[in-house]
C-alpha cells in the first residue's frame, strides 16, 4: 500500500501518518526502489490501533506506553487510569456547572466576574465602589483568588473576612482610596505620598502577607507598579516597606 491508501483504509489523514513517524508510534516501512514507502497489513493493524486508543482519550504519550507493551494487562491498566482521570473530569464539570447556575440565577453579574462565592461576598462588602484605586483592588483580588494554590487562597481570604468585619478598618480603607486616588497626577516624591502609604499599610492585615521577605523586583510587583501612577506606585513600595517594618 501507498501511504495515501493506507490512511484511507484506516481514516486518518496521510499528515497523520506522518506525525506518528516523527513520533516514532508508526514504524518506518520500507521503500520500493522507486523511493515509495510499502505499507504492509501490519502497518494498518498498528495504525487502527493507535486511532482505536487516541479516540478512547489516550494522548500520544500513553499510545506509545500501551503499543510497547503486548500483554493485555498493561492495556487494562491505563484504561482504568484513563476512566478514573475522565470521573474526575465529569465531577470537575458537574461544580463548573453548578457554579455557572448560582451566577446565573442571581441575574447580576459583577464586571470582572464570574468570581468565586467567597471572593464575591467579600468585594461587595469592600469599600469605595466610585474610586478607581479601589476598581484596582478588585482587579488584584480577583487575580489572587485565580492564582493562588486552594490553602493560600483560602488563608488570604480568611484573613480579608476579618478585616472587613471591622468597621474602623473600613473606615480606613476608605480613607486610604481617597488619599491614593488624589496622587494620580502627583510626583513620587508628593509630601502626601507617606500619609497614604501609612493609611494603607492600617488597612492591609498582616494575614495577607507572605510568610518571606517581599521581593520587591519580582515580576508580578513590577507589573502591578507599572500600572499605576508614579506617585501611586510609590506609595504602594512605602506600604510593604512599613508593613515588613523595613521603614516603619
Amino acid at each position: 500500500m501507498r501511504i495515501g491508501e493506507l490512511a484511507a483504509a484506516v481514516g486518518v489523514t496521510t499528515r497523520t501518518v506522518r506525525h506518528y513517524h516523527q513520533l516514532g508510534l508508526l514504524p518506518e516501512p520500507e521503500r520500493r526502489p522507486n523511493g515509495y514507502r510499502h505499507y504492509t497489513l501490519r502497518h494498518a493493524v498498528v495504525l487502527a490501533r493507535i486511532r482505536r486508543l487516541t479516540e478512547l482519550g489516550l494522548g500520544l504519550a500513553e499510545v506509545r506506553d500501551v503499543l510497547a507493551k503486548d500483554a493485555g494487562k498493561d492495556l487494562v491498566e491505563v484504561l482504568t487510569e484513563l476512566d478514573e482521570d475522565l470521573a474526575r473530569q465529569e465531577a470537575e464539570i458537574r461544580e463548573r456547572r453548578q457554579r455557572l447556575r448560582e451566577l446565573l440565577t442571581t441575574g447580576e453579574l459583577p464586571a470582572d466576574g464570574p468570581l468565586s462565592p467567597e471572593l464575591a461576598d467579600l468585594l461587595g462588602a469592600l469599600p469605595g465602589s466610585d474610586s478607581p484605586m479601589a476598581a484596582k483592588d478588585r482587579e488584584i483580588l480577583a487575580l489572587i483568588d485565580t492564582g493562588a494554590a486552594p490553602e493560600e487562597r483560602e488563608r488570604l481570604l480568611a484573613a480579608l473576612r476579618g478585616a472587613l468585619d471591622d468597621p474602623d478598618v473600613l473606615t480606613r480603607t476608605r480613607e486610604a482610596y481617597a488619599l491614593l486616588d488624589a496622587l494620580e497626577n502627583a510626583a513620587p516624591d508628593d509630601p502626601r505620598m507617606e500619609r497614604a502609604a501609612r493609611t494603607l499599610a492600617g488597612c492591609i492585615p498582616r494575614g495577607l502577607l507572605p510568610a518571606s521577605d517581599i521581593d520587591q523586583d519580582n515580576a508580578v510587583l513590577r507589573a502591578l507598579y507599572a500600572d499605576f501612577a508614579p506617585a501611586q506606585a510609590e506609595a504602594i513600595r512605602r506600604t510593604l516597606k512599613i508593613l515588613k517594618g523595613a521603614g516603619s
